[in-house]
């Protein structure tokens, strides 16, 4: 008798489960679980973006909120889309690293990561 109820417990959780990534899916998400309510881009490889010139400095964010691989590559293609900044996010370590060609306000970088629902905890140069 116990193990027919163990048995039921877990085809309904299962059951469940599955439910909830078919219902998702239809849905259009791409990223199923994603804090970022699954908006976040595809997993196509990106292009290492180039910056027009030498590079004058480099600023790492400290950021919280990425739990996939999805969020860090929306974090990094936002911080892409700013003139004269190149970003490598680094998922583990929930961080950051901008190289920029020209001087670029913190308050700048912290709207471009904000944007998604990801938290700046600090910048250091």
């Amino acid at each position: 008798m116990e193990n027919l109820i163990a048995v039921i417990v877990l085809i309904l959780l299962v059951g469940g489960a599955v439910a909830y990534i078919v219902k998702s899916k239809r849905s259009g998400v791409k990223c199923i679980g994603c804090p970022a309510g699954g908006g976040c881009p595809s997993t196509r490889r990106m292009k290492k973006k180039k910056l027009s010139g030498p590079v004058i400095g480099k600023k790492t964010l400290m950021i919280s909120g990425m739990e996939c691989a999805h969020c860090a590559q929306s974090v990094t293609e936002s911080l892409n889309q700013i003139d004269g900044v190149r970003a490598k996010v680094d998922l583990a370590g929930g961080k950051a690293v901008v190289s920029f060609d020209r001087n670029v306000e913190d308050e700048v970088l912290k709207k471009a990561v904000e944007k998604f629902g990801y938290k700046v905890n600090s910048i250091t140069a």
